[in-house]
């Protein structure tokens, strides 16, 4: 299973608001022992929304867990919900426990400030609005103030795309409680690894049949090479390394070192991560 991540608002290409989402969600997995697989950013633009929407539902019938962080309030901004309903070509209807959760956050706010319960004033009935998903979906609680986010699955159960907000104090325990609920099986004991080696005076193009070698020779194994021009500490260097299960990993890497050594390449530094 991999896991994907979709980030909406314009405050995050714009640069109004920096996104926080992406290292939070790759802290989140790591905890886990799992890894992001890959991630987007999109504007509020619902015709682009619709179109990512549609690529996640695809990974998601492939087994994917895709999380979509923003857009699912009820202002004229917010197109999540219609977009993941046009996406799936299904209608919107409002959740009877999402509604439920609202008249509970409704009656707190009420008795907190003192004033009576009115759920018929008309911002009281708008705020049912955020309880309005696309038919079919799960509700997702939200410990901060119970206006819940949703989830959409697979027709296996498996895969499925998960909504929350875009406020991280609200995002970040409902991706946990995804992660501890819906892929509780998927927790490993001990994540991906990385090793790496800064090599030095050498050029991607002679290490390329190397890298390939070791991919080919240990399945599951991923290698990377991440030049630098102008480190502080290295200068121009390359860090060649590789990452996967740590015993696999290990037995892959000394075959890179071997290969390294064969090109007579100077070495650096060993990394861990």
């Amino acid at each position: 299973m991999n896991f994907g991540l979709i980030i909406i608002g314009d405050e995050i290409l714009s640069g109004k608001r920096e996104d926080k989402h992406l290292p939070k969600v790759i802290d989140l997995l790591a905890a886990r022992g799992l890894s992001l697989s890959w991630a987007r950013y999109v504007g509020d633009e619902p015709e682009r929304i619709t179109a990512d929407l549609r690529d996640a539902f695809a990974a998601a019938q492939r087994g994917d867990v895709v999380f979509s962080c923003g857009g699912i309030g009820a202002t004229p901004d917010d197109h999540t919900r219609q977009c993941a309903g046009r996406a799936l070509g299904v209608p919107l209807a409002l959740h009877p426990q999402a509604r439920e959760l609202i008249l509970e956050r409704m009656r707190d706010v009420a008795a907190e400030q003192g004033l009576p319960y009115e759920p018929d004033r008309d911002d009281n009935v708008h705020r049912l609005n955020m309880g309005v998903f696309p038919e079919g979906a799960r509700i997702i609680p939200n410990p901060y103030n119970k206006i819940a986010g949703f989830s959409l699955h697979a027709p296996s159960g498996e895969g499925g795309v998960f909504f929350v907000p875009g406020f991280p104090v609200m995002a970040w325990p409902m991706i946990e409680w995804v992660l501890d609920h819906h892929c509780a099986h998927l927790r490993r004991q001990v994540g991906m690894r990385e090793k790496s080696v800064i090599v030095f005076g050498a050029m991607e193009a002679t290490l390329t049949p190397l890298m390939e070698d070791i991919e080919t020779r240990f399945p599951g194994i991923k290698v990377f090479s991440l030049p630098s021009v102008d480190h502080p500490q290295w200068g121009k260097h390359i860090e060649l390394g590789v990452k996967g299960e740590p015993n696999s990993m290990e037995a892959a890497f000394a075959e890179m070192l071997r290969g390294l050594a064969g090109h007579g390449a100077k070495l650096g530094p060993e990394l861990v991560r």
